[in-house]
Parts: structure tokens; sequence; C-alpha cells
């Protein structure tokens, strides 16, 4: 069995912000020349994502609105987080959409449904931040 390892490194420039990478990804799996077995893609910092679904603009949107419902930026004072940070709402969002996905390769491919898609979603952006990409198989 083979082993590939390597990390993605984004800097997005507003609070919250999402990105498409199933492309990169995919060019990480040919890169690794695996061509059966199993791809993991993780936030490697805690208010950061990394999800699957549809890129569809409507629904990036209401990610957006129900996850605000949900954990509120502000007032920063009804988080006992917050006091040096302002970011406990960003903590919450990234426990409700997940820190990785798992996708298998089949044929030195990502084996994802016919709508899936790769996203990385930042909660409390403008610094670098990294995504961890392990592929391993044969």
């Amino acid at each position: 069995m083979k082993s590939f390892r390597k990390e993605l490194w984004f800097n997005i420039p507003s609070r919250r912000g999402l990105k498409n990478i199933t492309d990169t990804v995919e060019n990480l799996v040919k890169e690794s020349g695996i061509k059966e077995g199993l791809v993991l893609v993780n936030a490697m910092h805690i208010t950061a994502s990394v999800f699957i679904n549809d890129d569809e603009t409507g629904l990036h949107h209401d990610y957006e609105k129900w996850l605000e419902k949900l954990a509120p930026e502000k007032p920063y004072s009804q988080y006992e987080h917050n006091g040096y940070e302002d970011n406990a709402d960003a903590h919450l969002k990234r426990t409700i959409m997940g820190r990785e996905v798992v996708v298998a390769i089949t044929d030195g491919r990502l084996d994802l449904g016919p709508w899936e898609q790769i996203f990385y979603f930042e909660f409390d952006g403008k610094r670098d931040k990294r995504v961890l990409v392990k592929i391993i198989g044969e």
C-alpha cells in the first residue's frame, strides 16, 4: 500500500468564505499515482470545515443564512469563549459543518456522486489556514 500527503493552504480575505476544492483534490489523486484507495481531506483548524455537497450559489447563500441563525457572529458577548478572541461562532459553525470528508478512489479518480463536490468553508478567515489531504491505497 502507498501513502501520499499534501497540505493545501488558504487565506480567505473575509471572515467567512466558501471554496470548491474538488479539482485540487482530484489533481492530488493523479499526482499520488494511487488508483484504488481512499482520500481524507480535513481542515486542520478548528474554525474551518471541509464537506461535500452541491455547487450551487443559492445553496451556498442558504448555508450562510442557516449557520448564522444557529450560531450568530454578534453580539460577541453572548459567548463565554469570546474574550481575547471573537470567534466562538466560528467554532460552533465548524462543529455543525464537520471537520473532514473521506472519498473513495476508483480507477485513479474521485468516486463522487453526480453532483457532489468538495468544499473548504472558512468561518474565521483573514489568515493562513491548512487543509490536509492524505491518500492511501494501491
